[in-house]
């Protein structure tokens, strides 16, 4: 790159760092995501490195944060709020291990004892106490000068308004506690669906939503969105001693503070590296977000010693995970049809990579969803993938539109079958009862494991029965002949007679499984169950009135109404006796056997993966033993056992206060042995 190179591209760095600075700290509408402004940063560092005597006073490089807003006043901090270098791998990390070490004129077989510590994403808060109590509170600002947030930051409930008083410790004369200002996951969702109902803009992230909570100009509404403070430092402090950050932190939680934690103190830069890898493993297990581990050099001598460069302190460093959000663009969007005739709307991006898998489709969910969003085909937007959800559009880059983007518009007509459409709500519905993409799906969750369990119908398999017409309605699955399956491709001799054995073993399922095969609308597993022990048996079931249903607790009038519709169709009721002729005889349900077990009268929930048994084994033997076993967490729920990659119920576990079970802890509670 020649110095004109450099010097044109420092200038656009310049302008778009600042331009997305006043997006993301003054308006709290980010239009990137955070790993790519990280990366146009770091572009800028490289080039000012290569090119120094482009530096200009005003380079984004030369400060750290936000400007302040108006109508907070101005806070001088006493010592400066450094942002931090990023290191983006294992690699890097490395290499500030040998980097601190060279500065130091360190061997690289000496050891430097480092502290480590989870980075939550929150805003950068410095409150100062005098004689123990709380005088001013700021936002950490440029790094220099923050805002005034003190009537804002007294509404958070976890900081301490008078430190707390010990016999074993002086309540320091002056003390300016750093930490991270918070708002849950939970409470982030339920912040949004609010701003939502009230036709306000939803926050980006748990971040932004924090940031724009805490600098609010009436602390009243602050006082509402239930934030959370955890402190990670000090600044400036008269009256007491410490050496280490590690007592920086100790002295913090004896003070009454929440401090960083699971946190580790090594001088093995490997074990510093296993700790990262941990921590990405189990980041959707904590209440907040984690986007990667803060590396410190514990003793505070050695950070008088590295100093500061203009912008990060060489002493320590941020160490990010793979990224959760990137920016694409929506290229076309297609419609989806479920079992029930729900029309989904599915963007196709240009293929991005988010967190290690390259998304190349989100979903829209429906279509008061594509107008709150404003979504347009060409729209460039921002894409969220986390945990086990799928891939999401956070918001839309309204302002990098062209003009040449097309509106989305809900389907005429049915886009597999050519049916119309009804709109029920937000969503629009397929009316043709024999629409094949209806048939697939219905196909596809008669087959599935906790219905009839017939090992063999994905899919693709079920999409080649409806294709060929072999399958015009979901009995036709017990008629399916030998030399009809032998046709389709990819069927040989074993893999039809495999099938035609599992569609026979499928005919004697227990009673609710069978309930919960035929798709009836509100009727999922939890229900068929109420149902099968209700009527015992499936002649009972198909003789149901509206009224007795009813009086059947866990079953209200809309469930009721699903269940009598279905059953008055006469395409339903034919359906099912021809299923009745081929050999279908459900068992009554198993009534679990008298039993004193701990667990006997407890609700379990299970998220991520279990090694030692699936979770339909596990529900079983919960059963089996007393237990019961639900699909969605609630106050009554009293164990989540969390198993390997889990969703988003931790998070709501975990803020009702529920109790955790990690497979082993589990095992255990139920006696249970490989």
């Amino acid at each position: 790159m020649t110095r004109e190179e450099a010097k044109k591209r420092i200038e656009e760095l310049r302008e778009l760092i600042n331009y997305h600075n006043y997006r993301y700290y003054v308006l709290n509408d980010p239009v990137i995501s955070d790993a790519e402004y990280d990366e146009l940063f770091r572009e800028l560092v490289e080039l000012e490195k290569r090119f120094p005597e482009f530096i200009t006073p005003d380079s984004p490089t030369q400060r750290v944060g936000a400007p302040i807003k108006e109508g907070f006043k101005p806070v001088t901090h006493s010592i400066p709020m450094l942002s931090l270098q990023d290191a983006r791998n294992e690699a890097e990390i490395r290499e500030f291990d040998s980097r601190t070490k060279k500065f130091l004129g360190l061997s690289t077989r000496e050891k430097i004892e480092y502290i480590v510590e989870p980075k939550f994403d929150g805003l950068s808060c410095e409150i100062v106490y005098r004689n123990g109590v709380i005088e001013v509170a700021s936002t950490r600002g440029d790094g220099i000068v923050g805002e005034d947030v003190t009537p804002n930051v007294k509404t958070i409930k976890s900081v301490p308004l008078r430190l707390l008083k010990r016999e074993d410790l002086k309540i320091p004369d002056l003390i300016e506690v750093r930490g991270e200002v918070l708002m849950s996951k939970v409470d982030f969702e339920k912040l949004n669906r609010e701003l939502i109902a009230k036709g306000e803009k939803a926050f980006a992230n748990p971040r932004n939503a924090a940031s724009g909570s805490l600098r609010q100009l009436d602390p009243s509404i602050t006082a509402k969105r239930n934030l959370d403070f955890i402190a990670w430092g000090i600044g400036l402090t008269e009256g007491t001693v410490v050496k280490k950050q590690s007592e920086i932190l100790e002295l913090l939680d004896k003070l009454g503070f929440k401090t960083s934690k699971p946190r580790i103190v090594t001088n093995n830069i490997e074990e510093v590296i296993e700790f990262y890898r941990e921590m990405e493993k189990k980041r959707d297990t904590f209440i907040y977000e984690l986007d990667g581990i803060v590396i410190k050099v514990n003793d505070l001598d050695l950070w008088e010693k590295l100093g500061t460069t203009a912008r990060s302190p060489r002493y320590m460093i941020a160490a990010k995970f793979t990224p959760r959000q990137r920016t694409t663009k929506i290229v076309d969007v297609v419609y989806q049809v479920g079992r029930t005739g729900t029309i989904t709307p599915v963007a196709i991006l240009e293929p991005v990579e988010i967190g290690g898998v390259t998304v190349s489709r989100a979903t829209l969910h429906n279509f008061d969803e594509v107008e709150r969003l404003g979504v347009r085909i060409g729209d460039k937007v921002l894409v969220q993938r986390a945990g086990d959800v799928i891939p999401e559009i956070v918001t839309v880059i309204k302002d990098e539109r062209t003009g040449n983007e097309k509106p989305i518009e809900p389907p005429k007509e049915c886009p597999v079958c050519g049916a119309s459409v009804v709109r029920e709500g937000a969503y629009y519905k397929c009316v043709n009862a024999s629409c094949p993409a209806k048939l697939v799906q219905a196909i596809r969750h008669l087959a599935s494991r906790n219905a009839l369990d017939i090992e063999g119908i994905g899919e693709r398999t079920a999409a080649l029965l409806v294709e060929k017409g072999l399958v015009k309605s979901l009995a036709d699955i017990l008629y399916l002949q030998f030399y009809d399956l032998l046709k389709l491709p990819g069927f040989a001799e074993k893999s039809v007679i495999n099938l035609l054995k599992q569609i026979e073993k499928s005919k004697t399922v227990p009673l609710d499984r069978f309930i919960f095969s035929l798709g009836i609308p509100n009727v999922g597993e939890h229900t068929a169950k109420i149902l099968a022990k209700q009527f015992k048996t499936l002649d009972n079931f198909l003789n149901i009135t509206y009224e007795k249903l009813l009086t059947i607790k866990g079953i209200g009038p809309e469930t009721a109404k699903s269940i009598i519709q279905f059953l008055k169709e006469p395409r339903n009721r034919e359906m099912i006796e021809r299923m009745i002729k081929a050999g279908v005889s459900p068992k009554p349900i198993e009534e679990p056997k008298s039993v004193d077990s701990p667990i006997k009268g407890k609700i379990f929930v299970f998220t991520g993966t279990l090694d030692s048994m699936t979770r339909e084994e596990a529900k079983k033997i919960v059963e089996s033993l007393g237990g019961k076993v639900s699909n969605s967490v609630s106050r009554n729920t009293d164990y989540l056992v969390v198993g390997k990659d889990p969703g988003s119920k931790l998070q709501r576990a975990l803020s009702f206060g529920i109790k955790t079970l990690n497979e082993q802890e589990f095992l255990e509670l139920i006696g249970y042995k490989k």
